[in-house]
């Protein structure tokens, strides 16, 4: 792998860890043009706690304040939010059938259909109206709930579509927020606890990863060429929350539900009739 291919990987991971694109599904994508297999799974790994270093800077302010006082609501909600991804990610090490289903995706065998449920999840994402009754008898848009007002079944939900989001070409993003949308959280809300799951998922992530990773081993990667991939999908990484709060808030993610309608489409399109690259 060289130096750029390495920082091409790490562009891609900052954008796509945190814009509703998944990076695990971009990453495999790319690794499967450039025909990269030595040292990809330890690189992705590292790519992955890179990006997890962008979540720490930009909720310095909430994480220092959740480490003050670990007993309240918040970290118990995300603690419950966690489980179902620890639930399948044991159950893909564990179970035959579920892990040869995660090996079969880990290898891009669902990728295009994953493009396209995040496509259909973000469209959601946009049109998801809470609706009540006034006292005039008409309908009207209810606020979504904030932080404070979450109930466990609401972190269970976005739990839930967290889970869904492990497989590649499925934005944990992208799903998480479309969960709690779904849930009723107001549209800030939902990105933050959003953006606050992916700590102890990209954690949990690295864990499980890391024997295999080390199995595989470094293959050629470099010190450098792995250093500069992390310090590209930082940076990135960074900025890549601050447009996603952005966007979500002002119900802009129809571009992203185009883009990854039609990289689903061209992937199927690939895997089924062409194979340039599956």
């Amino acid at each position: 792998m060289t130096i750029w291919i390495a920082m091409l990987l790490g562009l891609v991971q900052g954008i796509a860890e945190f814009l509703p694109v998944s990076s695990s599904g971009h990453l495999l994508l790319i690794q499967k043009m450039f025909g990269i297999t030595d040292g990809a799974m330890f690189f992705t790994v590292m790519l992955h706690l890179a990006t997890l270093i962008a979540v720490f800077i930009v909720y310095w302010p909430t994480l220092i304040e959740l480490i003050k006082h670990p007993f309240q609501k918040t970290v118990g909600l995300l603690i419950v939010a966690t489980i179902p991804a620890v639930i399948i990610a044991v159950l893909s090490k564990k179970i035959a059938p579920v892990a040869a289903f995660f090996d079969a995706a880990d290898a891009g065998q669902y990728l295009g259909f994953g493009f396209l449920l995040t496509s259909l999840l973000l469209f959601i994402s946009d049109h998801v109206r809470h609706t009540t009754i006034d006292d005039n008898g008409e309908k009207i848009e209810k606020k979504g709930k904030k932080l404070k007002n979450m109930q466990v079944k609401d972190a269970l939900i976005i739990g839930c579509m967290q889970g869904v989001g492990v497989l590649p070409g499925v934005s944990r993003s992208g799903s998480t927020i479309s969960g709690a949308l779904v849930a009723g959280l107001n549209r800030k809300t939902a990105a933050d606890f959003s953006f606050l799951m992916s700590i102890p998922a990209i954690i949990g992530g690295a864990v499980f990863e890391i024997p295999d990773a080390i199995s595989s081993g470094l293959g050629g990667l470099h010190w450098t060429t792995l250093v500069a991939g992390m310090l590209v999908a930082g940076i990135t990484g960074y900025f890549a929350i601050k447009v996603m709060i952005e966007a979500i808030k002002k119900k802009k993610l129809i571009g992203f539900v185009i883009y990854t309608a039609v990289l689903g489409a061209l992937v199927l399109v690939d895997q089924y009739v062409t194979h340039y690259f599956f």
